[in-house]
């Protein structure tokens, strides 16, 4: 499900609820937030209300749960609100709560989401961005025995096993081939955990807001009466059993496998705080918060380190061109020796790439360091220009009668040289829509991986003069 432009809330929601490990009654608050703002936390309930960004940088701890904390505030449990908002593609919001716990509900994501699909999902004029690995990634924990590997691929893609030696779970694999089916395969899925694992958290009170409505446990051991006693008084519940597959009380699992869809649940939230939209098959064995987090950090890593290769555009050479030679030289008005664009390779309403193939024979290198010779900066910028004033002209149904001319340049970068045999590819993206005529752009031009120009471009599209 790639979404091409970011995606926020259409107006406020309020869901309210208990922390499960705080046990305080909550009410978060889920606000829309302009684009590019991401998603962030809001502790209402404390002075000055600070603001945690959803940030694998600000993780604290993942003993039950994945606890952020920035500014002096904490949120505890944000896995499943993030886990929604990544699986209906909301990419920014403000999430107010009053208390210091993302309320548990029932255990799952899916009242999150039903809570978004009341107000709706509004598309915001910002384009969304993909990040693609081109190699595998992996981590491995010796001590957890967990892996966890990314491999490249065309969608974000996820597949989790969970195996903990338990006759009752026996081993398990979910797996979410789309973020669109996350609300019908994954969201429902309710946190786990052993019954033994629950007492330690009961005898040492650290489970306050928990119901048997809003976790999984999982018997693994013969329970007595008096043990089944002492629950049902914890739980305030007239009776606690034991069903014949080993789960506490009469809970009805939603799916066999319901533990390892929740897995997948999980790190969906927990790799949401890398911040960045991923395309990758994520292999997870043994998953849990704290290797979610510690593959989180690797992710962020390996995308901030080589971010900027997936903004350089692919030229194929053996692909046919978007406009050909013979197209570009009717619609602008430059010709030899002033023509500085080949070919037009992608164009949408808002962004054109075009390629300009540098050779020896270019009139320029005759005067210009003609025993070292460079492509001079402003023919870049002008080059950048032409392949913009193609896409500016794209939106009149008559481009023949238009003209375009350069009314500003602003923060012009020359970053590398340009030299006989380089392929220049030049970007363009539309920084605003033009408005009466007037066209500002944000242009790059690549050779190879790397950045030889950037500028910021603004011109003026005027009828020709007869």
């Amino acid at each position: 499900m790639n979404k091409e432009y970011q995606q926020t809330l259409k107006g406020e929601v309020t869901i309210s609820g208990v922390g499960l490990h705080t046990g305080k009654e909550v009410t978060l608050t889920m606000k829309p937030a302009n684009a590019g703002f991401g998603i962030r936390f809001k502790r209402v309930d404390l002075p000055d209300q600070p603001v945690v960004k959803a940030d694998v940088d600000y993780v604290v701890d993942t003993a039950r749960g994945t606890t952020l904390e920035h500014n002096g505030a904490r949120i505890y449990t944000t896995e499943h609100i993030l886990a929604a908002l990544v699986g209906m593609s909301v990419d920014n919001v403000l999430l107010e709560l009053d208390a210091p716990e993302v309320p548990i509900m029932d255990g799952s994501a899916l009242e999150f989401i039903e809570a978004i699909e009341s107000v709706g999902v509004l598309e915001q004029d910002a384009k969304k961005i993909y990040y693609a690995i081109d190699t595998n990634i992996h981590f491995y924990d010796p001590v957890k025995n967990v892996d966890m590997l990314a491999i490249p691929a065309n969608e974000y893609q996820i597949t989790t096993m969970i195996d903990f030696n338990s006759p009752v779970l026996g081993t398990q694999h979910a797996t979410l081939k789309n973020l669109a089916d996350f609300k019908s395969e994954i969201s429902s899925s309710r946190t786990f955990c052993f019954l033994h694992e629950l007492e330690v958290l009961l005898e040492n009170n650290l489970i306050k807001g928990g119901q048997l409505n809003n976790a999984i446990v999982v018997v693994d051991k013969v329970v007595s009466d008096d043990e089944l006693e002492k629950l049902a008084k914890v739980f305030n519940q007239p009776k606690v059993e034991v069903k014949s597959e080993g789960i506490l009380n009469n809970l009805q699992l939603h799916y066999p496998n319901e533990p390892a869809r929740h897995k997948l649940l999980d790190i969906v939230g927990d790799l949401a705080l890398t911040g960045y939209n991923i395309k990758a098959h994520i292999i997870a064995n043994r998953p849990g918060h704290a290797t979610n987090v510690e593959f989180a950090r690797k992710l962020k890593q390996y995308i901030k380190k080589n971010k900027h290769l997936s903004d350089i555009p692919s030229y194929d050479p053996n692909q046919p061109p978007v406009y050909d030679i013979t197209h570009i030289v009717k619609s602008l008005p430059h010709k030899f020796p002033f023509l500085l664009v080949d070919k037009i390779i992608d164009m949408t309403d808002k962004e054109v790439v075009g390629v300009k193939s540098v050779t020896f024979n270019e009139h320029f290198f005759q005067g210009h360091f003609p025993g070292n010779p460079v492509m001079p900066g402003v023919l870049v910028i002008e080059a950048m220009a032409q392949v913009g004033g193609l896409l500016a002209l794209n939106n009149y149904n008559d481009p023949e009668n238009y003209d375009t001319y350069f009314i500003k340049i602003d923060k012009v970068r020359f970053k590398q040289r340009v030299v006989p045999g380089d392929t220049l590819i030049l970007k363009l993206e539309l920084i605003n829509p033009i408005r009466r005529g007037i066209c500002e752009m944000r242009g790059t031009a690549y050779v190879g991986n790397k950045i030889a120009t950037e500028a910021e471009l603004v011109a003026q599209i005027l009828p020709k003069q007869k």
